[in-house]
């Protein structure tokens, strides 16, 4: 008999999936879907009846909610489409300090990581804080990618 060898096996995080399957009959307006592979919100559906020797398609569009482009695409009502795991956070803007937001979330936690943004979009930001207008960034993140916006 031989002496076996040491295996060693390789090991990945185990975190939650990227993406989840659901069948194209049940994604709904405002949810969300991977269109031509980005992470979309849905804005716009519509079923066409089912053919002689087919099935229903369900006709999509959706907005990148990174980059706000839109997609669309088809699909038989009774195929199953990738569905991003979206995770939002809110955060109060408590604070701009020495070109970073103090961010307070809803538990009472500080987050004090971001950057005020370059350009316009910062100056807007701080002149509308500096005005005492209440302010709301969110934090979006689909599997590996997040997105910063604020509301005001």
């Amino acid at each position: 008999m031989t002496e076996m060898e040491d295996t060693h096996f390789e090991t990945a995080d185990s975190g939650a999936s990227q993406t989840f399957p659901m069948q194209c009959s049940a994604l709904r307006k405002n949810g969300h879907v991977m269109l031509k592979g980005r992470p979309c919100k849905i804005v716009e559906m519509s079923t066409s009846k089912t053919g002689k020797h087919g099935h229903a398609k369900v006709h999509m569009v959706g907005i990148d909610i990174f980059t706000g482009k839109k997609y669309e695409d088809i699909c038989p009502s009774t195929h199953n489409m990738d569905v991003p795991n979206v995770k939002r956070e809110d955060y109060q803007l408590t604070d701009i300090d020495d070109g970073f937001l103090v961010l307070m979330s809803d538990n009472g936690d500080l987050r004090e990581d971001l950057k005020i943004p370059e350009g316009e979009l910062g100056t807007q930001l701080r002149s509308e804080f500096d005005s005492g207008k209440e302010i709301v960034v969110s934090d979006k993140k689909a599997y590996t990618c997040s997105i910063w916006w604020y509301n005001h």
